[in-house]
């Protein structure tokens, strides 16, 4: 049976806290999948919400990494059922704009329209405080015990695979491991250089490591990222604070320079072509299976794990740069 109230983190203003909020959930529509969270990510991009660099309208639950069991679906649902384990994308499509028909699902012109507006593709939303709408990010919502989302937006994926490491797909880990292997397409034997050893640039070594590069150098300022690079696959480090990295990669590459580059630092716009490439329902099931089987490094990204009512503290460690992926988990209230 679905819940009428569950717990969120709620965003009410730019720059305060979010507050744990008991929401009041609207009936689902026809293509709606509501999902008992058990894992949600925290991403760099909710925090640009909260500090207001990127601006949505107010109140707003945050999340858009989010992995759980789907408790209920519409009347039309036909991707999905209840008790499917799923990874929430934060693309969904309609189906039938200018960019479905042509295969291209990424490009939805129903979501490019809503998802500013913090609505589900049906220009409504399904969450409510106090009798008042609250607003969808990224048609998601994963900072929560429930989500409702799109049935494209909600991936099957297998069931051995951990919550907490399948909600880090959703987003970073699809981002960078797309631009290697997806956009760059980087060739066996190649040279790849990964600048900047975040979430996205560990992932883009990952994808080059996939696509079985023989030289693959990342590039950094910290050591302790250099570190973890190195056993993401990278196979030099290069101290951007101590050398001139230019130098350093030339020397690396007898002279020759790098066949791709990945510029992973800053906000990444770069990576939007990985994004664009990415299609949820063929990637997610490939990289949990490849999880699974070993070749994809998803337990060393989690550098800690919270429960909802520590979503600001996870945050507040975001801001100063501290770890790698900050995880919350749902299913019970204080975790390690």
């Amino acid at each position: 049976m679905s819940p009428s109230t569950f717990r969120a983190a709620v965003l009410h203003e730019v720059g305060q806290p979010l507050v744990i909020e008991r929401l009041t959930l609207k009936p689902l529509g026809p293509h709606d999948v509501l999902v008992q969270l058990r894992a949600s990510g925290l991403c760099h991009t909710d925090l640009e919400v909260i500090q207001g660099q990127l601006v949505y309208p107010m109140p707003i639950v945050l999340g858009h990494e989010g992995a759980g069991l789907v408790e209920a679906v519409g009347a039309g649902v036909t991707l999905v059922r209840p008790g499917d384990h799923v990874v929430c994308s934060w693309n969904p499509s309609c189906g039938h704009c200018f960019y479905c028909d042509r295969d291209q699902p990424i490009l939805c012109e129903v979501f490019t329209r809503t998802q500013p507006r913090g609505q589900l593709l049906d220009g409504a939303s399904r969450l409510a405080l106090d009798g008042r709408p609250v607003h969808h990010f990224s048609a998601v919502s994963s900072h929560a015990e429930y989500c409702v989302v799109h049935e494209t937006s909600a991936v099957a994926v297998p069931r051995e695979i951990p919550f907490d490491r399948a909600c880090l797909l959703g987003c970073g880990v699809m981002t960078g491991v797309g631009a290697a292997t997806r956009v760059a397409r980087v060739a066996p034997g190649a040279t790849a250089v990964v600048v900047g050893v975040g979430a996205v640039g560990l992932n883009a070594i990952q994808g080059a490591r996939l696509s079985n590069a023989d030289v693959i150098i990342a590039v950094d300022v910290d050591d302790r990222k250099l570190g973890l690079a190195r056993a993401f696959g990278a196979t030099h480090t290069v101290s951007a604070a101590r050398d001139d990295a230019v130098a350093r990669v030339r020397e690396l590459t007898a002279g020759r320079g790098a066949d791709y580059v990945f510029e992973a630092a800053g906000k990444v716009e770069g990576f939007r072509l990985a994004v664009e490439a990415a299609r949820p329902r063929r990637d997610f099931p490939w990289l949990a299976r490849a999880y699974l089987d070993g070749r994809l490094k998803l337990d060393e990204l989690i550098t800690r794990r919270l429960a909802l009512a520590e979503i600001n503290d996870g945050f507040a460690q975001m801001a100063k740069g501290d770890g790698v992926r900050a995880v919350i988990l749902l299913d019970a209230e204080v975790r390690a």
